[in-house]
Parts: C-alpha cells; sequence; structure tokens
C-alpha cells in the first residue's frame, strides 16, 4: 500500500485483490476442533493473557457455515474423520486450516489402527503448529504465518494477473 498526503487529504493506494487478503487475514473466524490437550491450550489462546484478538481471530464460531479457519487440536480418531471432513466441506471459500499439536499433524504417539496418523489424510493443511501441546505462543506464531500465506498468495494471483496482461 502507498500512502499519500496532499494537504488535508489522505489516500492510499493499492490493488483489489491486497486489500481484500489484508481484511481476510485480519478477521479470520475460527472453528475449534479441539479433542484433547491441545484444546484446552486453544482455550489459553483465546483468553486475555495472550489474546488471540489481536490477530483478529476472535471471533470464534461453532458453525461451520460461518466459519474460514478450521483449527484442528488434538487426536483424530478414524470414527471422527468423517466429522471433520464434513466440517471441512460445509465451511465456505476461501477456507484455510491449522493442524495444531502432534496428534492431529501426525497422530502423535497413537501408532494405532484407530488414530488418523495426520488430518491433512482427510483435508489440506495451511499451517502445522508443533509441539505436545503447543505453547500459546506457537499458536499466535501459526496464525501469523497463515496471515502472510493469505497476504503472499494475493500478491502471487496479482504477479500473475499481470504477467499474464
Amino acid at each position: 500500500m502507498k500512502h499519500h498526503n496532499y494537504g488535508n487529504e489522505f489516500y492510499i493506494t493499492t490493488k483489489q485483490q491486497e486489500l481484500v487478503a489484508w481484511a481476510r487475514s485480519n478477521s479470520m473466524w475460527p472453528y475449534p476442533f479441539g479433542t484433547a490437550c491441545c484444546g484446552i491450550e486453544l482455550m489459553s489462546v483465546m483468553g486475555p493473557k495472550y489474546d488471540l484478538a489481536r490477530f483478529g481471530a476472535e471471533v470464534v464460531r461453532f458453525s461451520p457455515k460461518q466459519a474460514d479457519l478450521l483449527i484442528v487440536a488434538g487426536t483424530i480418531t478414524e470414527k471422527m474423520a468423517p466429522v471433520i471432513k464434513r466440517i471441512y466441506d460445509q465451511m465456505p471459500e476461501p477456507k484455510w486450516v491449522i493442524s495444531m499439536g502432534a496428534c492431529a499433524s501426525s497422530g502423535g504417539f497413537y501408532r494405532a489402527y484407530h488414530v488418523v496418523q495426520g488430518v491433512d489424510k482427510l483435508i489440506p493443511v495451511d499451517v502445522y503448529v508443533p509441539g505436545c501441546p503447543p505453547t500459546p505462543e506457537a499458536v499466535i506464531d501459526g496464525v501469523m504465518q497463515l496471515q502472510s500465506k493469505i497476504k503472499e498468495t494475493a500478491k502471487q494471483k496479482t504477479v500473475k494477473e499481470k504477467d499474464q496482461a
């Protein structure tokens, strides 16, 4: 974005895609899918000490049709797999996924038939947050990585369109 100051008037020039990406990255509506200890850590991130609201992700939704960010926090069993897939499918586009913790990302220490060995076997994941459970700071870092990814995707689309013209 470029800022221009002409006397008492103030203008900002930017590209529409980049403005929309900035707005989307700073107003994510998360759907928390907490199943284990990672769910408790996610609750602490939403609280006043860590205040995820600073990053525009405080409007937690418990309806997939109102959410654009799915945070998978905890162990996903084979019995839960169709449920999480259905939730993801019901979310409107654009949508993003954060896989929080070792169990959601890789099955954790559960090497058994009943545990999905990574939620990316079911749905696409944008950001992986490591830890068992991850610290609140790590979750905030994951949200910031996703914000950067959303903005960068818009810039890449702008460059591609410019090259095609």
